[in-house]
């Protein structure tokens, strides 16, 4: 076997095998499990540094393995499933040391960090799949392992939130299981192949393959929160804060609008798809999506559940993106997905942060909490400016390219759904900093469970993880034009999936 077959072994192996083993690990072997989980962690980052720079060369790594006659479980490593891959493990370091701070004092820690391993690692084979059977074997994976991670305090309000999220996601799979049967029936494979492999079917196949986009789209849709298939994501929100900030930025609902992707760009190609007149009701579902979470996280007082409706709102700019036919839009939409990804984990971050060290849960509460955890709350601050847009921040390149898209593509009502959009992010976010920074720091806190030292707001665990990736969110901005950031992949992958059609 050689290396170029061993390294995307060795990505999945990396978070998998520490994992297992985090599952044996007594509650008390703290300092073992801990560095079992920072080792894992940095040790994905490098090897994903090794694929980056072969990828970037033009290098070609996968390895298969046949499971029956035709049907083979498949890995490769591109351009496209890079970008995942690498927004995964940067983020899962953040969330381990997070989580690690988070959990200090929590029972079941073993078991919690056995499966948000498995999540991760399900992650990354979403990510390297190289056909449609090997994405739904990791994307059904995903889903058994998250179970556990959001019921993880094993209170009825958190069983019933999970069996929620179960059930939305097991049908969903159902729907991306019918689809991938039916299109294997037809093409004798489900191989992801650039400008995509449906288009080797006649004319008179048009009918069917019109209801199998639809399957598949509806399958990976649910994970995405595409409305109205978005109903589990806010009942996710009992989950703990390092949960929360794997569903929203690393792990779930990227997951689908990862396979959003693919599937337009893989299976039957933008060209493709566009003949078929699928991608306009894609981007109207899309549309409907950015307005109506932004519109329902207006209402929502407990932190957390605005948080997820901003998600069902933001994850759709992704599919927008896909959805603008042409490579401005797809550049917009598939830098979005490390941009959001950056802001919402910070957001989360800080949420955790305000309900571990003050108790803080609800917008009401929030009053004079920027005095009191200013560090938490700037960070804060600028993860929300980024998801409105604001100049110098990752959210306000997404913005630009995707409007940019939407005046290339001749849909320019896509344009007054991203400002309304905006203005509604503004509408619910700036509330929160008014509350924040303004308000008077009232007499007592909910139930403050962290006191005060110094500069210190709340533990170097808690705090360090949103500080960084806030500053993430303001280096993506400024320097958006520079090379090895964002952008400049997104740029190489539209290239790559739109050769001669004027990509960037």
């Amino acid at each position: 076997m050689t290396s170029h077959e061993l390294l995307p072994l060795a990505l999945l192996a990396s978070s998998l095998l520490p994992g297992l083993i985090i599952f044996g690990l007594p509650e008390a072997w703290v300092g073992v499990r801990t560095f079992l989980n920072l080792f894992a962690a940095i040790a994905k980052l490098g090897l994903v540094a090794m694929l980056l720079a072969g990828v970037a060369a033009g290098e070609a790594y996968g390895v298969r393995y046949a499971v029956l006659p035709g049907l083979e479980l498949a890995l490769k490593v591109d351009a496209l499933g890079m970008m995942f891959i690498t927004l995964s493990a940067v983020l899962w370091l953040f969330t381990t040391v997070y989580a690690i701070g988070y959990l200090e004092n929590a029972p079941h820690r073993s078991r919690f960090f056995g499966f948000f391993s498995l999540c991760v690692t399900a992650t990354m084979g979403i990510a390297l799949a190289a056909n449609l059977f090997t994405f739904f074997i990791f994307y059904e994976l995903l889903t058994l392992s998250t179970f556990p991670l959001v019921v993880h305090r094993g209170t009825d309000k958190a069983m019933k939130g999970g069996t929620v999220y179960l059930a939305y996601t097991l049908i969903g799979g159902t729907a991306l299981l019918a689809g991938i049967v039916w299109l294997h029936h037809l093409l004798g494979h489900t191989e992801f192949a650039h400008a995509g492999i449906a288009a080797a079917l006649g004319p008179e196949y048009a009918g069917q393959l019109k209801i199998i986009f639809l399957l598949l789209i509806a399958g990976v849709g649910v994970k995405a929160a595409i409305v109205p298939l978005h109903g589990w994501l806010p009942q996710a929100m009992v989950a703990p804060a390092p949960v929360s900030a794997l569903l929203h930025a690393v792990a779930v609902v990227k997951a689908g609008a990862f396979g959003i992707v693919r599937i337009v760009y893989e299976v039957y190609g933008a060209e493709f798809a566009q003949s078929l007149n699928l991608l306009y009701p894609l981007a109207l579902f899309a549309a409907v999506t950015i307005l109506w979470g932004s519109f329902r996280a207006l209402f929502q007082n407990d932190l957390k559940k605005r948080l997820a409706y901003s998600t069902v709102s933001q994850v759709s700019y992704i599919v927008l993106g896909v959805a603008l036919f042409g490579p401005i839009g797809t550049i917009g939409g598939l830098v979005h997905i490390v941009h959001q990804g950056i802001m919402k984990i910070t957001l989360f971050f800080c949420a955790g942060n305000y309900a571990e060290t003050l108790g803080i849960h609800k917008v009401s509460e929030m009053d004079g909490a920027g005095r009191r955890m200013p560090l938490t709350t700037l960070a804060f601050s600028i993860g929300a400016l980024g998801m409105m847009g604001a100049p110098l921040t990752a959210g306000a390149v997404s913005k630009a390219w995707l409007i940019d898209g939407a005046t290339a593509a001749h849909m320019e009502w896509a344009i007054w759904v991203l400002w309304t959009s905006s203005l509604l992010n503004a509408a619910y976010f700036l509330p929160i900093l008014w509350r924040a920074w303004l308000r008077p720091v009232p007499a007592t806190w909910p139930e403050e469970h962290i006191a005060r030292r110094g500069w210190r707001e709340t533990t170097l665990l808690l705090l360090l993880p949103p500080l960084f990736t806030a500053a993430a969110t303001l280096a993506a901005g400024t320097f958006a034009d520079s090379e090895a950031t964002p952008l400049a992949w997104a740029k190489l992958i539209a290239e790559r999936e739109y050769v001669g059609k004027g990509a960037p």
